[in-house]
């Protein structure tokens, strides 16, 4: 209904009453599950007011998950190698889609802006244009936040020379300059 709607953080959701005639639930499983929301920091409740959608991005639900689901070393270094897998796949999707001006404005960007590592690579997700590889990778960068894991961004150069791998579209060049990337960002 978020979606159908077009809600965005901020905005007001329907009563109780109007939740459940719309999705044919009784009130007791609406006023259940919209508890539930808000103990996850997905909505809010404002007296008087109503209830409004939260900016979720910034939310304790991958933290809360994150104290079950990586509690060993082994699932600490899955996420961070499904995390490097997702960022080269990203950038070869990027390669095959990038234009030519696209390019040039990331490079523009690139001298422009003082960003860290997440930024860049948050960029290459959005523009690999595939929303569930971009979805996928915002969520493990969350895992990484909350297992307190940093990269440190690189030299701008390197960045530079990732993306200038990008218009030859050869995926070994471009796999070379990340591992690149991530061996001076890690050191």
């Amino acid at each position: 209904m978020i979606n159908k709607d077009g809600l965005k953080p901020g905005d007001k959701i329907p009563s109780e009453r109007e939740l459940s005639e719309r999705l044919n639930a009784g009130r007791s499983s609406v006023r259940e599950a919209l508890r539930a929301l808000e103990l996850l920091g997905l909505i809010e409740t404002k007296r008087g007011e109503g209830t409004f959608i939260r900016d979720f991005r910034g939310n304790q639900l991958v933290q809360l998950l994150s104290t079950f689901i990586l509690q060993d070393e082994k699932a600490k270094d899955d996420v961070v190698e499904t995390k490097n897998m997702i960022e080269v796949d990203c950038l070869y999707l990027a390669a095959e889609k990038f234009k030519e001006d696209e390019i040039k404005r990331l490079k523009v960007w690139i001298d422009d802006h003082n960003f860290e590592d997440e930024e860049f690579f948050r960029k290459i997700a959005e523009l690999a244009d595939n929303h569930l590889f971009y979805r996928i990778w915002y969520i493990l960068n969350d895992y990484y936040d909350a297992l307190q894991l940093k990269v440190s961004p690189a030299e701008k150069a390197d960045y530079h020379k990732l993306v200038d791998s990008l218009e030859t579209k050869r995926g070994d060049l471009i796999l070379e300059r990340y591992r690149m990337l991530r061996k001076m960002s890690t050191e």
